[in-house]
């Protein structure tokens, strides 16, 4: 077995009921990749690796399938960690994992499972629970489950607006059963990958935060956009020469507003740790710190980036300002509400 090389990969799953439109969803990721290689757990059962730039629509062809049931039911967690294995190893270049399930599988035990997985090279990357507006009030008599899906989604795609008689008071509907989960309005299975994974291959990225291309749909983008729904993102770049207390971070961390889906960068807690700095990787509610030793020559800043739909980045932007560290002497307990969320890496282990 290969060993991990350090990168953790995030592994999505991808829900909804049948017909919600996540294969579409799916292929729109591949087409719109930015050359990162998305690896994919489909459709009830099998692993395959997809080149994103060059393959998209053939997930069809390329599945293995039971053909007796749903991903949550057929495989158990050591079974998926056998495909999640193959699909982390570090050569075969993976960037994303997405695990799409049957239209009647159960979001919370495939949630389970990832985050069951004791393989050091993945890490959880979010539920996206895909609705389809149009049916949406159907969907929901016949299989009244859908309120708890939704409670449990870090991001609901609201597909097919298009055809909903009333795509705003679906929206209004949604909104009101997400807890704190982004809702994002999408014809065509048409979302931002940006929101799912940094679109930009591992190998030049490599100890390098890429929040420089995040894109921001505006007017010079009408016409490449024209004739569908697009809903823009939100996004704050932070950045600070002075550390941050650990104590006002997490106190932040634990309020973030409804519609933050990510925060993702490094961290600079000064005297409170003065050898490492700490990636970190928040998904909707799910939350990781990974210490690493400072580069050498690094200047020692926190950088972070922010993504969500309707946040308000002003106030974010000061709440962040308001985590600066204004002693400087670090307390022993200063970094305990940090160290919860570490998860050590696999050569300190033992």
């Amino acid at each position: 077995m290969e060993r991990s090389s350090g990168r953790q990969i995030p592994v999505v799953v991808l829900a909804g009921f049948l017909g919600s439109g996540k294969t579409t969803l799916l292929n729109h990721l591949l087409h719109h990749s930015g050359g990162s290689r998305i690896g994919a757990v489909v459709n009830d059962f099998g692993a395959i690796e997809i080149d994103a730039m060059a393959v998209a629509g053939a997930l069809g062809d390329s599945t293995l399938s039971l053909g007796n049931g749903c991903l949550c039911c057929a495989v158990d967690g050591s079974e998926l960690d056998v495909y999640l294995e193959r699909l982390a190893r570090p050569s075969a270049g993976i960037d994303v994992i997405v695990i799409e399930a049957s239209g009647l599988a159960e979001p919370q035990e495939l949630v389970r499972m990832v985050l069951a997985s004791e393989h050091p090279g993945i890490v959880y990357g979010g539920l996206v629970e895909v609705v389809d507006a149009a049916e949406f009030a159907r969907t929901r008599a016949r299989h009244p489950e859908i309120d708890r899906h939704l409670g449990l989604a870090d991001l609901v795609v609201v597909n097919k607006l298009d055809r909903a008689a009333d795509a705003e008071r679906v929206l209004d509907v949604v909104r009101s059963l997400v807890d704190r989960a982004a809702v994002v309005p999408a014809t065509h299975g048409r979302v931002d990958p940006e929101f799912l994974f940094d679109c930009r291959p591992s190998e030049e990225r490599v100890g390098q935060l890429s929040f420089d291309d995040l894109p921001r749909h505006g007017p010079a983008d009408a016409d490449e956009h024209t004739g569908h729904l697009h809903a823009a993102y939100d996004s704050l770049s932070f950045v600070s020469a002075a550390s941050l207390d650990p104590r006002r971070l997490i106190r932040f961390l634990d309020s973030r507003p409804e519609g933050l889906y990510r925060i993702k960068g490094y961290l600079d807690f000064g005297p409170y740790d003065t050898g490492n700095r700490y990636a970190v990787h928040a998904v909707g509610r799910f939350l990781r710190f990974y210490p690493e030793a400072w580069p050498a020559g690094a200047e020692r800043l926190t950088q972070l980036v922010l993504i969500g739909t309707g946040i308000d980045a002003v106030t974010l932007r000061k709440e962040l300002e308001a985590c600066v560290a204004d002693v400087p002497h670090a307390d022993e307990q200063g970094m305990w509400g940090v160290l919860r969320y570490v998860q050590e890496p696999d050569d300190q282990r033992g």
